[in-house]
């Protein structure tokens, strides 16, 4: 599906999966990857993925949904998915805005997270909702 912008034709869908292939993700991106970044906190420097964002609406988990566990900590606010069978981090819905998902880049198809640059790193350590 694309969406025509002048003359040129932007893909508004776009397949994520994990290793393995269980879970299978349909994207909404219409202006592509915005704003990728990591985070600091505990857990997403042991997972090391970079991620973006996309409203609630726009993740469509289209394979594997039994496939998917979820891990919550500290608040638990935030909601973080992974595949049960190879272990890797699809999405989480946020903390910080619980109407959007958190993706992994690295899960999208045809993307290369290296191919990215210099990404912004967050303050999840001092997350402002710890300090209420």
């Amino acid at each position: 599906m694309f969406k025509r912008i002048g003359n040129v034709d932007i893909k508004l869908r776009h397949r994520a999966s994990c290793h393995c292939g269980a879970v299978v993700l349909e994207l909404e991106l219409p202006q592509g990857v915005v704003d990728p970044r990591r985070c600091d906190c505990s857990l997403c420097r042991r997972k090391g993925a970079i991620v973006a964002g996309v409203p609630l609406s726009g993740l469509h988990v289209i394979a594997g949904e039994d496939d998917l566990r979820c891990y919550q900590f500290n608040t638990f606010t935030a909601k973080h998915y992974f595949c049960g069978h190879c272990g890797i981090y699809t999405h989480h819905q946020r903390r910080s805005n619980p109407e959007e998902y958190g993706y992994n880049v690295g899960c999208l198809e045809g993307v290369n997270p290296y191919d990215l640059g210099e990404v912004v790193v967050n303050d999840g350590v001092n997350h402002p909702d710890d300090r209420k």
